[in-house]
Protein backbone atom coordinates (compact mmCIF):
# COMPACT_ATOMS: atom_id res chain seq x y z
CA UNK A 1 0.00 0.00 0.00
CA UNK A 2 2.62 2.36 0.78
CA UNK A 3 4.34 1.84 -2.53
CA UNK A 4 1.16 2.10 -4.39
CA UNK A 5 1.08 5.63 -2.33
CA UNK A 6 4.43 6.58 -3.08
CA UNK A 7 4.21 5.87 -6.99
CA UNK A 8 1.09 7.86 -7.42
CA UNK A 9 3.03 10.72 -5.41
CA UNK A 10 5.88 10.23 -8.03
CA UNK A 11 3.42 10.78 -10.97
CA UNK A 12 1.65 13.50 -9.93
CA UNK A 13 5.07 15.34 -8.61
CA UNK A 14 6.08 14.80 -12.53
CA UNK A 15 2.79 15.93 -13.70
CA UNK A 16 3.44 19.85 -11.27
CA UNK A 17 7.09 19.54 -12.38
CA UNK A 18 5.85 19.30 -16.41
CA UNK A 19 3.27 22.10 -16.02
CA UNK A 20 5.30 24.53 -14.06
CA UNK A 21 6.65 27.51 -15.85
CA UNK A 22 10.12 27.38 -17.83
CA UNK A 23 12.71 30.43 -18.12
CA UNK A 24 14.69 30.82 -21.02
CA UNK A 25 17.64 33.32 -20.39
CA UNK A 26 19.42 35.26 -23.22
CA UNK A 27 22.58 36.02 -23.82
CA UNK A 28 24.21 39.90 -24.60
CA UNK A 29 26.99 41.27 -26.48
CA UNK A 30 28.37 45.02 -27.20
CA UNK A 31 26.46 46.74 -30.29
CA UNK A 32 27.99 48.16 -33.09
CA UNK A 33 26.59 50.88 -35.51
CA UNK A 34 26.93 48.35 -38.64
CA UNK A 35 24.50 46.06 -36.58
CA UNK A 36 22.23 48.35 -36.89
CA UNK A 37 22.22 49.15 -40.22
CA UNK A 38 22.15 45.56 -41.22
CA UNK A 39 18.79 44.91 -38.77
CA UNK A 40 17.07 47.37 -40.48
CA UNK A 41 17.60 45.75 -43.75
CA UNK A 42 16.55 42.63 -42.06
CA UNK A 43 13.35 44.11 -40.93
CA UNK A 44 12.12 45.45 -44.19
CA UNK A 45 12.48 42.37 -46.14
CA UNK A 46 10.99 40.49 -43.33
CA UNK A 47 7.81 42.04 -43.02
CA UNK A 48 7.20 43.74 -46.63
CA UNK A 49 7.61 39.95 -47.72
CA UNK A 50 5.19 38.55 -45.73
CA UNK A 51 2.76 40.77 -43.91
CA UNK A 52 -0.70 40.29 -45.55
CA UNK A 53 0.67 37.27 -47.19
CA UNK A 54 -1.43 33.98 -46.80
CA UNK A 55 0.84 32.57 -45.35
CA UNK A 56 3.51 24.64 -17.23
CA UNK A 57 5.97 27.64 -18.14
CA UNK A 58 9.52 27.35 -19.76
CA UNK A 59 12.46 29.97 -18.69
CA UNK A 60 14.73 30.82 -21.81
CA UNK A 61 17.95 32.44 -20.99
CA UNK A 62 18.53 35.18 -23.72
CA UNK A 63 21.72 36.17 -25.33
CA UNK A 64 21.57 40.36 -26.31
CA UNK A 65 24.14 40.82 -28.78
CA UNK A 66 25.02 43.89 -29.24
CA UNK A 67 21.24 45.05 -28.48
CA UNK A 68 20.08 43.93 -32.19
CA UNK A 69 20.17 40.38 -31.36
CA UNK A 70 18.83 38.91 -28.73
CA UNK A 71 18.67 34.92 -29.13
CA UNK A 72 18.89 31.68 -26.48
CA UNK A 73 19.57 27.91 -26.59
CA UNK A 74 17.08 25.00 -27.82
CA UNK A 75 18.23 21.05 -28.84
CA UNK A 76 16.64 19.58 -31.61
CA UNK A 77 17.06 15.53 -31.79
CA UNK A 78 18.31 12.58 -29.94
CA UNK A 79 20.98 12.84 -28.48
CA UNK A 80 20.40 16.74 -28.29
CA UNK A 81 22.09 18.97 -31.00
CA UNK A 82 22.59 22.80 -29.76
CA UNK A 83 21.39 25.60 -31.65
CA UNK A 84 21.36 29.65 -30.48
CA UNK A 85 17.92 30.80 -31.95
CA UNK A 86 16.53 34.48 -31.80
CA UNK A 87 12.58 34.01 -30.29
CA UNK A 88 10.69 36.14 -32.99
CA UNK A 89 7.29 36.76 -32.14
CA UNK A 90 7.40 38.68 -35.79
CA UNK A 91 7.56 35.08 -37.66
CA UNK A 92 5.58 31.59 -37.13
CA UNK A 93 8.83 29.20 -38.38
CA UNK A 94 11.74 27.38 -36.86
CA UNK A 95 14.48 27.18 -38.76
CA UNK A 96 18.60 26.39 -38.72
CA UNK A 97 21.29 25.35 -40.54
CA UNK A 98 21.63 21.69 -42.37
CA UNK A 99 24.48 19.60 -42.43
CA UNK A 100 23.23 19.31 -46.30
CA UNK A 101 23.22 23.13 -46.69
CA UNK A 102 25.29 24.21 -49.78
CA UNK A 103 29.20 26.04 -49.44
CA UNK A 104 27.57 29.24 -48.53
CA UNK A 105 29.38 31.65 -45.45
CA UNK A 106 26.55 31.61 -42.95
CA UNK A 107 25.74 28.09 -42.74
CA UNK A 108 30.30 27.21 -42.34
CA UNK A 109 29.72 29.26 -39.19
CA UNK A 110 26.84 28.32 -37.18
CA UNK A 111 25.51 24.96 -35.53
CA UNK A 112 24.21 22.41 -38.34
CA UNK A 113 21.71 19.73 -37.37
CA UNK A 114 22.11 16.08 -38.71
CA UNK A 115 19.58 14.10 -39.07
CA UNK A 116 21.41 11.03 -39.54
CA UNK A 117 22.42 11.69 -35.73
CA UNK A 118 18.83 11.26 -34.65
CA UNK A 119 16.78 8.52 -33.45
CA UNK A 120 14.02 10.62 -33.20
CA UNK A 121 14.46 12.34 -36.63
CA UNK A 122 11.20 11.60 -38.84
CA UNK A 123 11.81 12.52 -42.78
CA UNK A 124 9.08 15.32 -44.47
CA UNK A 125 11.08 16.93 -47.49
CA UNK A 126 8.31 19.53 -47.94
CA UNK A 127 10.20 22.27 -49.40
CA UNK A 128 10.35 25.82 -47.70
CA UNK A 129 11.57 29.58 -48.84
CA UNK A 130 11.26 32.22 -46.73
CA UNK A 131 12.39 35.90 -48.49
CA UNK A 132 14.27 38.14 -47.41
CA UNK A 133 15.77 41.33 -49.07
CA UNK A 134 18.97 39.99 -49.95
CA UNK A 135 17.51 36.54 -50.92
CA UNK A 136 15.88 33.73 -49.45
CA UNK A 137 16.45 30.97 -46.68
CA UNK A 138 15.23 28.05 -48.05
CA UNK A 139 16.07 24.49 -47.50
CA UNK A 140 13.17 21.78 -46.44
CA UNK A 141 10.87 20.49 -43.89
CA UNK A 142 12.21 18.01 -41.07
CA UNK A 143 10.32 16.52 -38.03
CA UNK A 144 12.15 15.89 -34.59
CA UNK A 145 12.08 16.15 -30.53
CA UNK A 146 12.63 19.83 -29.68
CA UNK A 147 13.62 20.99 -26.04
CA UNK A 148 12.97 24.72 -25.17
CA UNK A 149 13.80 25.87 -21.90
CA UNK A 150 13.10 22.14 -20.35
CA UNK A 151 9.61 21.95 -22.42
CA UNK A 152 9.87 18.44 -24.75
CA UNK A 153 8.15 19.09 -28.16
CA UNK A 154 7.50 15.96 -29.45
CA UNK A 155 7.68 15.51 -33.75
CA UNK A 156 7.97 19.66 -34.38
CA UNK A 157 8.33 19.90 -37.88
CA UNK A 158 11.39 22.78 -38.56
CA UNK A 159 12.71 24.13 -41.82
CA UNK A 160 16.50 22.72 -42.17
CA UNK A 161 18.52 25.26 -44.12
CA UNK A 162 20.42 24.78 -47.23
CA UNK A 163 20.37 28.74 -48.23
CA UNK A 164 21.31 31.61 -46.41
CA UNK A 165 21.54 34.74 -48.09
CA UNK A 166 23.39 37.77 -47.27
CA UNK A 167 25.53 39.68 -44.44
CA UNK A 168 22.88 39.44 -42.35
CA UNK A 169 23.24 35.67 -41.83
CA UNK A 170 26.85 35.38 -41.84
CA UNK A 171 28.06 37.32 -38.94
CA UNK A 172 24.70 36.58 -37.24
CA UNK A 173 25.90 35.24 -33.51
CA UNK A 174 22.77 32.92 -34.19
CA UNK A 175 21.95 29.68 -35.78
CA UNK A 176 18.62 30.41 -36.60
CA UNK A 177 15.09 31.56 -35.42
CA UNK A 178 12.30 30.43 -33.64
CA UNK A 179 9.04 32.36 -34.86
CA UNK A 180 6.46 32.70 -31.71
CA UNK A 181 3.72 34.27 -34.36
CA UNK A 182 0.83 33.18 -35.12
CA UNK A 183 0.09 29.96 -37.54
CA UNK A 184 -2.28 32.17 -39.87
CA UNK A 185 1.38 33.72 -41.11
CA UNK A 186 3.56 30.02 -41.11
CA UNK A 187 5.18 29.02 -44.11
CA UNK A 188 4.24 26.04 -45.50
CA UNK A 189 1.33 26.14 -42.94
CA UNK A 190 4.12 24.26 -40.07
CA UNK A 191 2.57 24.13 -37.07
CA UNK A 192 4.17 26.46 -34.60
CA UNK A 193 6.39 25.95 -31.80
CA UNK A 194 4.22 27.41 -29.57
CA UNK A 195 0.71 25.84 -30.88
CA UNK A 196 2.79 22.21 -30.12
CA UNK A 197 3.34 23.50 -26.48
CA UNK A 198 0.09 24.34 -25.73
CA UNK A 199 -1.40 21.30 -27.72
CA UNK A 200 0.93 18.72 -26.03
CA UNK A 201 -0.09 20.23 -22.60
CA UNK A 202 3.80 21.47 -21.40
CA UNK A 203 2.21 24.83 -19.39
CA UNK A 204 -0.67 25.60 -18.02
CA UNK A 205 -1.51 28.97 -19.52
CA UNK A 206 -1.30 30.20 -22.98
CA UNK A 207 1.04 33.42 -22.41
CA UNK A 208 4.80 33.85 -22.75
CA UNK A 209 6.91 37.07 -21.84
CA UNK A 210 10.01 39.17 -22.23
CA UNK A 211 12.19 40.54 -20.19
CA UNK A 212 15.43 42.09 -21.90
CA UNK A 213 18.07 43.75 -19.88
CA UNK A 214 18.92 47.35 -20.99
CA UNK A 215 22.54 47.36 -19.50
CA UNK A 216 24.88 46.22 -22.54
CA UNK A 217 27.70 45.47 -20.05
CA UNK A 218 26.16 42.88 -18.98
CA UNK A 219 26.57 38.75 -19.80
CA UNK A 220 22.80 38.31 -19.69
CA UNK A 221 20.43 39.43 -22.03
CA UNK A 222 17.15 38.91 -20.22
CA UNK A 223 14.92 35.73 -19.96
CA UNK A 224 11.54 34.19 -22.10
CA UNK A 225 9.05 32.90 -19.34
CA UNK A 226 6.74 30.30 -21.31
CA UNK A 227 3.36 29.34 -19.65
CA UNK A 228 3.33 32.47 -16.97
CA UNK A 229 5.06 35.85 -16.14
CA UNK A 230 8.07 36.52 -13.48
CA UNK A 231 6.02 38.91 -10.84
CA UNK A 232 10.10 39.89 -9.85
CA UNK A 233 10.92 41.17 -13.34
CA UNK A 234 8.40 44.66 -13.37
CA UNK A 235 6.66 46.93 -11.35
CA UNK A 236 3.06 48.35 -10.87
CA UNK A 237 0.09 46.68 -12.49
CA UNK A 238 -0.06 45.06 -16.00
CA UNK A 239 -2.12 46.99 -18.69
CA UNK A 240 -3.81 45.24 -21.84
CA UNK A 241 -3.67 45.61 -25.18
CA UNK A 242 -6.74 43.72 -27.50
CA UNK A 243 -4.74 42.15 -30.56
CA UNK A 244 -6.93 43.44 -33.61
CA UNK A 245 -5.32 40.84 -36.06
CA UNK A 246 -3.56 36.66 -35.13
CA UNK A 247 -1.34 37.16 -37.38
CA UNK A 248 1.61 38.85 -35.90
CA UNK A 249 1.01 40.20 -32.52
CA UNK A 250 -0.82 43.32 -34.02
CA UNK A 251 -2.92 45.73 -32.41
CA UNK A 252 -3.55 49.74 -32.75
CA UNK A 253 -1.64 52.50 -31.62
CA UNK A 254 -3.94 55.46 -30.03
CA UNK A 255 -1.03 58.55 -30.25
CA UNK A 256 2.75 59.20 -30.25
CA UNK A 257 3.70 62.58 -28.04
CA UNK A 258 6.70 64.27 -27.65
CA UNK A 259 7.04 65.28 -24.48
CA UNK A 260 3.23 66.34 -23.85
CA UNK A 261 3.03 67.34 -27.28
CA UNK A 262 0.99 64.75 -29.88
CA UNK A 263 2.43 64.30 -33.17
CA UNK A 264 -1.00 63.53 -34.85
CA UNK A 265 0.25 60.38 -36.50
CA UNK A 266 -2.16 58.01 -35.87
CA UNK A 267 -5.58 60.42 -36.27
CA UNK A 268 -9.23 59.07 -35.30
CA UNK A 269 -8.79 55.54 -36.76
CA UNK A 270 -5.20 54.57 -34.88
CA UNK A 271 -1.86 53.41 -36.61
CA UNK A 272 -1.88 49.95 -37.11
CA UNK A 273 1.11 48.59 -34.90
CA UNK A 274 3.04 45.43 -34.01
CA UNK A 275 5.43 43.83 -31.10
CA UNK A 276 7.90 42.39 -32.13
CA UNK A 277 10.92 41.00 -29.95
CA UNK A 278 13.34 40.06 -33.43
CA UNK A 279 13.12 43.79 -33.94
CA UNK A 280 16.00 46.16 -32.63
CA UNK A 281 14.75 49.45 -32.68
CA UNK A 282 11.03 51.45 -32.98
CA UNK A 283 10.11 51.73 -36.58
CA UNK A 284 7.88 53.46 -38.32
CA UNK A 285 7.07 55.79 -41.47
CA UNK A 286 9.99 57.58 -42.61
CA UNK A 287 9.07 60.69 -43.15
CA UNK A 288 7.76 60.59 -39.79
CA UNK A 289 10.52 59.33 -37.56
CA UNK A 290 13.12 61.07 -39.94
CA UNK A 291 11.33 64.59 -38.49
CA UNK A 292 10.79 63.34 -34.82
CA UNK A 293 14.90 62.36 -35.06
CA UNK A 294 15.92 65.70 -36.40
CA UNK A 295 13.54 67.31 -33.13
CA UNK A 296 15.89 65.22 -30.94
CA UNK A 297 18.32 66.52 -32.35
CA UNK A 298 20.17 64.06 -34.43
CA UNK A 299 21.43 63.74 -38.33
CA UNK A 300 19.69 61.40 -40.48
CA UNK A 301 21.86 58.76 -42.61
CA UNK A 302 19.55 56.66 -44.37
CA UNK A 303 16.73 56.82 -42.31
CA UNK A 304 18.81 56.56 -38.90
CA UNK A 305 19.23 59.14 -36.24
CA UNK A 306 22.51 59.84 -35.26
CA UNK A 307 23.36 62.27 -32.36
CA UNK A 308 26.69 64.30 -33.77
CA UNK A 309 27.92 64.21 -30.21
CA UNK A 310 26.39 62.35 -27.42
CA UNK A 311 23.44 64.37 -25.84
CA UNK A 312 22.83 65.59 -21.86
CA UNK A 313 19.66 63.05 -21.70
CA UNK A 314 18.13 65.61 -18.94
CA UNK A 315 17.68 67.85 -21.89
CA UNK A 316 15.72 65.83 -24.32
CA UNK A 317 12.25 65.01 -24.06
CA UNK A 318 9.78 61.49 -22.95
CA UNK A 319 8.22 59.86 -25.83
CA UNK A 320 5.41 58.58 -25.13
CA UNK A 321 3.42 55.57 -26.69
CA UNK A 322 -0.75 55.82 -26.29
CA UNK A 323 -2.17 52.29 -26.62
CA UNK A 324 -5.42 51.63 -25.49
CA UNK A 325 -6.17 55.11 -24.05
CA UNK A 326 -3.28 54.08 -21.66
CA UNK A 327 0.76 56.02 -21.77
CA UNK A 328 3.60 53.90 -22.32
CA UNK A 329 6.54 56.27 -21.39
CA UNK A 330 10.09 55.84 -23.30
CA UNK A 331 12.83 58.22 -21.40
CA UNK A 332 15.78 59.88 -23.59
CA UNK A 333 17.90 56.51 -20.92
CA UNK A 334 15.53 54.18 -23.22
CA UNK A 335 15.67 55.82 -26.55
CA UNK A 336 19.01 56.90 -26.89
CA UNK A 337 21.53 54.05 -27.22
CA UNK A 338 25.39 54.50 -26.65
CA UNK A 339 27.60 52.45 -28.90
CA UNK A 340 31.29 52.02 -27.97
CA UNK A 341 33.43 50.74 -31.04
CA UNK A 342 37.61 51.09 -30.70
CA UNK A 343 37.55 52.99 -28.03
CA UNK A 344 34.62 55.61 -29.45
CA UNK A 345 31.62 55.75 -28.05
CA UNK A 346 28.58 57.77 -30.23
CA UNK A 347 24.75 57.85 -29.80
CA UNK A 348 21.90 56.79 -32.02
CA UNK A 349 18.55 57.01 -32.13
CA UNK A 350 15.63 54.13 -30.85
CA UNK A 351 13.71 55.48 -33.96
CA UNK A 352 14.39 54.32 -37.28
CA UNK A 353 12.47 55.54 -40.53
CA UNK A 354 11.51 52.48 -42.85
CA UNK A 355 8.72 52.40 -45.36
CA UNK A 356 7.06 49.27 -46.66
CA UNK A 357 6.01 50.21 -49.96
CA UNK A 358 3.40 47.53 -50.08
CA UNK A 359 1.31 48.63 -48.16
CA UNK A 360 -1.07 51.88 -48.27
CA UNK A 361 -1.55 52.27 -44.45
CA UNK A 362 1.50 53.06 -42.65
CA UNK A 363 3.17 50.70 -40.08
CA UNK A 364 4.83 51.11 -37.00
CA UNK A 365 6.87 47.94 -35.30
CA UNK A 366 7.87 48.25 -31.56
CA UNK A 367 11.09 46.64 -31.08
CA UNK A 368 13.41 45.78 -28.44
CA UNK A 369 13.86 49.56 -27.46
CA UNK A 370 10.18 49.36 -26.65
CA UNK A 371 10.54 45.91 -24.69
CA UNK A 372 13.61 46.83 -22.42
CA UNK A 373 11.45 49.53 -21.33
CA UNK A 374 7.87 47.67 -20.95
CA UNK A 375 7.93 43.94 -19.58
CA UNK A 376 5.73 42.36 -22.56
CA UNK A 377 3.38 39.65 -22.18
CA UNK A 378 2.17 37.65 -24.96
CA UNK A 379 -1.64 36.43 -23.80
CA UNK A 380 -2.51 34.18 -26.95
CA UNK A 381 -5.36 32.63 -24.98
CA UNK A 382 -6.95 36.03 -24.61
CA UNK A 383 -5.79 37.47 -27.68
CA UNK A 384 -3.87 40.65 -26.24
CA UNK A 385 -0.58 41.30 -25.04
CA UNK A 386 0.05 42.92 -21.44
CA UNK A 387 2.59 45.13 -20.55
CA UNK A 388 4.04 46.77 -17.12
CA UNK A 389 7.00 48.87 -16.34
CA UNK A 390 10.21 46.61 -16.36
CA UNK A 391 12.52 46.38 -13.22
CA UNK A 392 16.03 46.73 -14.53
Amino acid sequence: MNRIITQILIVLISLILISESRVINLRRHRRTLENYRQSGEYIISKFANRLGADASTGVVPLTNYEDTQYYGPITLGTPAQNFLVVFDTGSSNLWVPSTKCDNNAACKNHNKYDSTKSSTYISNGTQFEIKYGTGAVSGFISQDNLNIGGLLVIGQQFGEAVKEPGLVFVEAKFDGILGMGFETISVDHVTPVWYNILNQGLVNQGVFAFWLDQDPDKADGGEIYLGSVNNRRYTGSISYVPLTSETYWEFKMDDVKKGSTSLDWCGRSGCITILDTGTSLIAGPAAQFDDLNKQLGCIIINHEGIFPRCPDNSKLPNITIVLNAQNFVLTPNDYVLRITQDGQTSCISGFQGIDFPIFSTPLYILGDVFIGAWYSIFDFDHSRIGLAKSVQ
